[in-house]
């Protein structure tokens, strides 16, 4: 009966909607965009918000923006489900909106996974947008450059949404547990660490983590008038053993400097292993991909071009896949990288060249590399001496383009390290050559 009583007051409506935020200053992420003095911020707060796109993952808060949005103008919010609706619904919302535009009030129509819409459906949208009858917010996780037709998307600002970092859902969850619309009332232990691991779990999607945490509270051990979560219950919910990153961070950051260090040490099973860890931990697919394409220039280079594509194509895999699929994109670059040939050219070449960059901050840009796009600039000896290097036959020149304090600096040091090996023979004849045009010029 103990436990019955804890229970009694948990409302059967889901945690993410008694939690969802009804102003600018509760809602949590996406400060690019709402952070004071950005872009969208300033709309809203001016109320000329035009109709836009919102392109994002799920769970980053779409649907709260978009109501947040119709709040604070004061606007009629129509929610539109482009699963269930035709264009007969389209029309009839429309001609109530274009009703109470007559009357002097705005409509904001909502629609939730636009890129669902055929073109003839999003076609119905068209007229209202141009005539002002209705603001359209649509929101889609697909790319709007191909799941939207153009004449609509040329009438709509695109906003991207990102992925919730794990600091900003744990964030969230504690604010659940304290708040009375949460579970104030319920007498929650949890540690710090386990908010963390939710977080991390829930993949940047706040929506999937405040379920996990409804279900742990739901599963919790009730002792002494309190609902105690331990790591057994979160692992229980989650359907997964999960390695815990510490509220500091420093499990987290040991694991991605294990992966990076094994990589460079071209230790397949070992770089397999730790990203394996950091995966099944609950970490961001995309925080690791953005890793690897790091590594791919920092530590292979031009000793393999190729490493830094397949990265990146990494990065766009998992964004398609999310998780679990993802995981073997993930396998399958971190064995890549592991096996190409090493350099830390480029990586050694910008600190050198950083290096210049801080200490001759000051010194003017050679006049012979300077554009002229104006009579005065020609008159002033802009762009006087620029050598074509197309007009001579190798496509190099004698032409100096560094400041004259640091003309002869040097900054890339190519290794015999995979195809880097035959950059190094490129760069002797475009050092020959140089020196073949400099004696003819004497």
């Amino acid at each position: 009966m103990k436990q019955q009583s804890l229970f009694n007051n948990m409302s059967n409506e889901p945690l993410a909607n008694r939690l969802r935020p009804t102003t600018l200053d509760e809602y949590v992420g996406q400060k690019h965009l709402i952070g004071p003095g950005k872009i969208l911020y300033q709309l809203i707060n001016s109320d000329i918000v035009p109709s836009m796109i919102f392109w994002g993952p799920p769970g980053v808060g779409k649907t709260t923006l978009a109501r947040i949005i119709a709040n604070q103008t004061k606007a009629n919010f129509i929610n539109f489900s482009a699963v269930t609706s035709g264009i007969k619904d389209i029309r009839t919302v429309m001609k109530k909106a274009q009703e109470v535009q007559d009357m002097g009030e705005k409509t904001i129509v909502f629609v939730d996974e636009i890129h669902r819409f055929n073109k003839a459906q999003q076609d119905a949208f068209l007229p209202y947008v141009e005539q002002g009858s209705i603001i359209l917010i649509g929101a889609t996780t697909e790319n709007p450059s191909f799941e939207i037709n153009s004449a609509l998307l040329s009438r709509c600002k695109v906003f991207v949404l990102k992925s919730l970092t794990t600091e900003d859902i744990a964030a969230l969850l504690n604010s659940a547990i304290i708040s009375p619309k949460g579970f104030k009332e319920q007498n929650i232990v949890i540690d710090d660490d386990l908010l963390y691991m939710i977080a991390g779990f829930s993949n940047g999607d706040a929506r999937v983590a405040l379920n996990t945490l409804e279900m742990a509270i739901l599963n919790g051990i009730v002792k002494d008038q309190q609902i105690i979560i331990n790591k057994e219950v979160i692992e229980q919910c989650i359907n997964q053993k999960s390695l815990l990153y510490d509220k500091k961070g420093e499990e987290h950051y040991n694991i991605i400097s294990a992966l990076h260090k094994s990589m460079r040490n071209s230790d397949v099973d070992a770089s397999i292993y730790w990203m394996a860890r950091m995966i099944e931990a609950g970490e961001d697919p995309l925080y690791v991909a953005r890793r690897l394409i790091r590594f791919a220039s920092e530590d292979i280079g031009m000793a393999d071009s190729r490493a830094l594509e397949i990265a990146v194509a990494t990065y766009q895999a998992c964004h398609f896949n999310g998780m679990p699929e993802c995981n073997v994109n993930l396998a399958h670059c971190v064995t890549y990288l592991a096996l190409a040939p090493k350099s830390n050219a480029l990586y050694k070449a910008y600190e050198k060249a950083k290096h210049d960059a801080l200490n001759t901050i000051a010194d003017p840009v050679p006049l012979q590399i300077r554009n002229a796009p104006t009579r005065l600039m020609k008159e002033l000896n802009y762009g006087k001496g620029y050598q074509y290097a197309h007009d001579f036959e190798e496509k190099i020149t004698n032409m100096q383009c560094l400041p004259n304090n640091i003309k002869d600096h040097r900054y890339y040091f190519p290794t015999n390290q995979g195809t880097e090996a035959k950059v190094i023979k490129r760069m002797e004849q475009i050092a020959y050559l140089r020196k073949k045009y400099q004696k003819s010029e004497k």
